[in-house]
């Protein structure tokens, strides 16, 4: 079957996370009723951006025995009406499972990859949840199989990919599905992603590289305490000897590199690179799902140009992209919907 590149391709833009809403909070009705209103959805579109990315966890969508939570889909269901409304694209993105987190410390569940019971189960959320959400258009949303996989062995993530896909697919053949690679949607793990020869599939990364620098101080980090210089471009960590304790303690040899080391736009073109080649050989869109800085403590001069960077690169090899996110740890608003200088350059590039 032939397939008119410019009408398979979904044309997501720039976009916000809609996060902490339906995902990493408590399940208060109260709370997640008031959080996200008309008002914000039209916020988002006045600032000119074009799609939401909704990460959604199991828990608000589903109890134990996989009964629906109606107060969780009726939430979800008015966050799309009114995205489109204000017509914006929207990614459902399943951001946390029970058997999965993809944070695991602190006694995080992460068991989905060796526990068949654990994959079923996933299929049939995907299954169920895409019974109510096949009503929508094609054309405006498409769902995010799993967010930040943690796998030990990529292969395992691969063969759920592609028991997931197959049952989605026997239900909607040309839906868009947006598909992440594995270790936290790294571009240093592209080259392992497997992805069913189908044009309807968008490839996802994450970017937050250099991390020391957008996490700087970012309370649920491990190098929370390191309050030394940090800079941005160039040698991004200032303190030798705490650079020596990160090489003593960080096993994991690209996480080190993202905490060390001279760092520039070329280099974070040359990581972005990875992602751009591989979907560029499959013909397939690529979309950067996350990126953005912590903006607490950093200094301002070094958020702003990293931004700038990171911006230039996704615009000038054409990966639509959501910033995360949009009103909560790393904000484009502020309380009264007034937009801050990252929304300036997410949307103009400058």
């Amino acid at each position: 079957m032939e397939h008119d590149e410019k009408q398979m391709r979904f044309g997501l833009g720039a976009g916000l996370n809609v996060s902490h809403w339906l995902s990493q909070t408590p399940v208060d009705d109260a709370v997640r009723s008031s959080f996200m209103t008309a008002a914000d959805f039209k916020c988002i579109a006045a600032m000119g951006f074009r799609h939401v990315r909704i990460p959604v966890d199991e828990v608000h969508l589903y109890d134990e025995a996989m009964n629906r939570d109606l107060v969780g889909f009726r939430l979800l269901e008015n966050g799309i009406e009114q995205a489109f409304e204000n017509h914006l694209k929207v990614i459902v993105d399943l951001h946390v499972v029970r058997s999965h987190h993809f944070n695991n410390e602190n006694a995080k569940p992460n068991y989905l990859f060796t526990d068949p019971r654990a994959q079923e189960r996933f299929v049939n959320i995907w299954l169920d949840l895409q019974k109510f959400l096949k009503r929508y258009s094609e054309k405006g949303l498409a769902y995010e199989l799993l967010n930040e996989v943690v796998a030990e062995n990529p292969q395992d993530w691969n063969g759920l990919i592609a028991k997931t896909h197959a049952a989605l697919r026997k239900a909607e053949p040309s839906r868009y599905l947006v598909i992440g690679s594995d270790m936290w949607q790294s571009v240093n793990t592209f080259r392992y992603l497997e992805v069913p020869a189908d044009p309807y599939c968008i490839l996802s990364f994450h970017y937050y590289d250099p991390l020391i620098v957008t996490h700087y101080r970012a309370p649920w980090t491990e190098f929370k305490h390191y309050t030394g210089p940090v800079a941005y471009p160039g040698e991004v960590l200032g303190d030798a000897a705490f650079r020596k304790e990160l090489a003593r303690i960080e096993k994991n040899a690209d996480r080190l590199n993202s905490l060390c080391g001279y760092w520039d736009k070329a280099r974070i073109e040359k990581d972005v690179l990875q992602a751009v080649q591989i979907a560029k050989a499959r013909n397939l869109e690529l979309y950067c799902g996350e990126f953005g800085v912590f903006p607490e403590f950093v200094d301002r001069e070094i958020r702003l140009n990293w931004y700038r960077d990171v911006i230039s690169i996704l615009r000038a090899h054409g990966i639509s992209y959501a910033h995360w996110n949009y009103k909560t740890d790393f904000p484009v608003v502020d309380k009264s919907f007034h937009p801050n200088e990252v929304e300036k350059i997410l949307i103009n590039g400058k």
